[in-house]
């Protein structure tokens, strides 16, 4: 802004790198072992019965199951997104706060809007 201030959005853009979505500033989330380990089993897990609800389609399954099993998929993924969101709150969120980067309620804001 040419009087000076700095809006929300050009503070979420100099903490991403750039409003224009070049990829050249990645961020990263190092995970350790353990905990990407119990992630990616979660996600596996949820791959099986997203390729089972396929399979009872291919069967022509009763629309009752598959609905079933699609709210089961929906409740894990929900549930893994939240796991995400807390571990991204206790450290990322925590640590830009710290630096005095306050942006970083906004997008935690935003994220939180996104999982619903």
């Amino acid at each position: 802004m040419a009087d000076g201030n700095t809006t929300n959005q050009q503070k979420r853009d100099e903490m991403t790198g750039g409003g224009d979505g070049c990829g050249c500033h990645q961020k990263s989330t190092p995970r350790g072992e353990k905990e990407l380990k119990a992630l990616k089993n979660r996600l596996n897990r949820m791959a099986g019965q997203l390729n089972g609800i396929g399979k009872m389609l291919d069967e022509n399954r009763y629309c009752g199951e598959v609905l079933t099993q699609v709210a089961a998929v929906e409740s894990a993924l929900q549930s893994f997104g939240y796991l995400i969101l807390q571990k991204h709150m206790e450290t990322c969120v925590v640590e830009e706060i710290q630096k005095g980067n306050l942006a970083v309620v906004d997008e935690a804001v935003e994220l939180m809007k996104k999982l619903k």
